[in-house]
C-alpha cells in the first residue's frame, strides 16, 4: 500500500510542473478583467518575462494529508555557481528560515537557483541545490555552495512534520525550469499554503517598461501564505466578505509567510537591488498584508543583466560593468510594487479549493463575489 501511494506521489509531481502540460488553471486576476497599477505587463505577464529566467514546480500530492512541493527560479540557464547574478534580500519580518542570506548580503551576488518549499524541507532544499550544483560540469572542483532557500509553513493542510519533499524532487523542479507560461496556485511550493484565509499558492506577474524609459523588464513570483485584511485596487474586499484578520477579536492565529522573488534585466548593482526588494514589499501591503509577528516575509531580487554577471573565475583584479544611474531606477520601482501586487492576486485568483491533512479544508476565494463587490 505504501509503495502504491509513493508511486501516485510521483506520477502528480510530474504531471504538475511549470508550464502549461497537465495543467489547466483558473483565470488569473487580468482574466477577469482586474488591471492592478499603471504599467504594461510583459507577454508571459511572469517572471519569466525577465530574459533568461526560468521557472519550475514540483508539486507533491499524496493521499488526504500531502500537500507541498517545490518551486525552482533560475536567473538564467547556464552554470550559476560560475556565472553569478548580482542580488540583494530585503527582510520584512524575519521570523523564517531563509538559508543563504548572509553570504548573499555580504557578497551581493546569487550563485544557486532560489528554492522555495515548506518550513521543514529546507535542508533538504539545501542538498538539492548541492546535488545539482556539484554535478554540473566545471563545478568538480566546488567545495563550497551557498544555496538559497526561502520557505514559508504550510502544516495546515500539510503533514509538515512528515518532511515529504526530498533533494531529488529539488533536482527535478531545476532540471524541469522553462521559461514561458508559469503554473500558479495550488503548484510546486503554494500546494499546501493559506492567504488571506483563503486557499493561497503560487504568483507571478511582470511589468515592461517603455523604451524611453530603457525597455526593462520586472518580473515577480511569490508564494502566498500569510494574512491580513484582503484589498484589491484598493477595496477592502476581507472586510466586505467577512474574513479577515481580527474578525473576531484575537481569537485567531493568521500568522504566516511570503516569499518574494524579484527579477529584472535593468543593469543595476545589490544596492539598488536591496532598493527595488523594498519597494515589492509595499505591493504586498497594497494587497492588506501586515507582516504579522509570526511571519516570514522576504525579498529576494537579482539582475539578469549579462554585462554585471559575476565570473567566479575573474579574468582581472577590476571588473567594469554598465551602471543604471540612480535618476533612473524610479520607474523599476513602480514596476516591483504592481508586479507584487498582481502575483499576490494571482496565487489567490487561481488557486483552488483544498482538503489535505485531519480533513483540513480550505477554500478557494470566491471570484465571483469578489468581482461583484469591485463592481460597486
Amino acid at each position: 500500500m505504501k509503495k502504491n501511494r509513493f508511486i501516485s506521489g510521483i506520477i502528480l509531481c510530474v504531471l504538475a510542473v511549470a508550464g502549461t502540460s497537465g495543467y489547466a488553471q483558473p483565470k488569473t486576476a487580468r482574466e477577469h478583467g482586474l488591471s492592478p497599477g499603471v504599467m504594461k505587463p510583459g507577454t508571459w505577464n511572469a517572471i519569466t518575462d525577465v530574459p533568461g529566467v526560468r521557472v519550475g514546480h514540483v508539486t507533491l500530492r499524496v493521499g488526504d494529508s500531502v500537500r507541498t512541493g517545490v518551486t525552482a527560479i533560475l536567473p538564467h540557464a547556464g552554470n550559476i555557481f560560475q556565472d553569478k547574478v548580482p542580488a540583494a534580500v530585503f527582510t520584512g519580518n524575519g521570523f523564517g528560515k531563509l538559508a543563504g542570506v548572509t553570504q548573499l548580503q555580504e557578497l551581493g551576488s546569487l550563485e544557486s537557483p532560489v528554492i522555495l518549499t515548506n518550513t521543514l524541507s529546507v535542508a533538504d532544499g539545501i542538498r538539492g541545490v548541492l546535488d545539482h550544483t556539484l554535478a554540473q560540469p566545471g563545478n568538480e572542483k566546488v567545495q563550497s555552495v551557498n544555496a538559497v532557500v526561502g520557505e514559508t509553513n504550510d502544516g495546515r493542510l500539510n503533514d509538515i512534520r512528515g518532511r515529504h519533499v526530498k533533494p531529488t524532487h529539488v533536482v527535478e523542479a531545476i532540471r524541469l525550469a522553462a521559461s514561458g507560461i508559469v503554473a500558479q496556485g495550488g503548484v510546486g511550493a503554494g500546494t499546501g499554503t493559506v492567504c488571506f484565509g483563503y486557499k493561497g499558492g503560487i504568483g507571478t506577474s511582470s511589468r515592461k517598461l517603455t523604451a524611453a524609459l530603457g525597455g526593462y523588464t520586472v518580473g515577480v513570483l511569490v508564494q502566498a501564505n500569510f494574512g491580513g485584511v484582503l484589498q484589491i485596487e484598493g477595496v477592502p474586499v476581507g472586510e466586505r466578505l467577512g474574513n479577515h484578520y481580527l474578525r473576531d477579536q484575537l481569537k485567531e492565529k493568521e500568522d504566516g509567510s511570503c516569499m518574494i522573488v524579484v527579477a529584472t534585466d535593468a543593469p543595476i548593482d545589490a544596492r539598488n537591488l536591496q532598493r527595488l526588494a523594498k519597494r515589492a514589499f509595499m505591493g504586498l501591503a497594497r494587497t492588506g498584508g501586515i507582516a504579522h509577528h509570526g511571519s516570514g516575509d522576504y525579498v529576494i531580487a537579482f539582475s539578469t543583466d549579462s554585462a554585471s554577471r559575476i565570473p567566479h573565475q575573474p579574468a582581472g583584479p577590476v571588473r567594469t560593468v554598465p551602471m543604471l544611474h540612480d535618476d533612473h531606477v524610479s520607474p523599476l520601482f513602480l514596476a516591483a510594487i504592481e508586479a507584487t501586487e498582481e502575483a499576490i492576486l494571482n496565487a489567490l485568483f487561481t488557486a483552488e479549493t483544498t482538503t489535505g491533512k485531519g480533513g483540513a479544508r480550505v477554500e478557494a476565494l470566491p471570484v465571483q463575489k469578489v468581482l461583484d463587490h469591485l463592481k460597486k
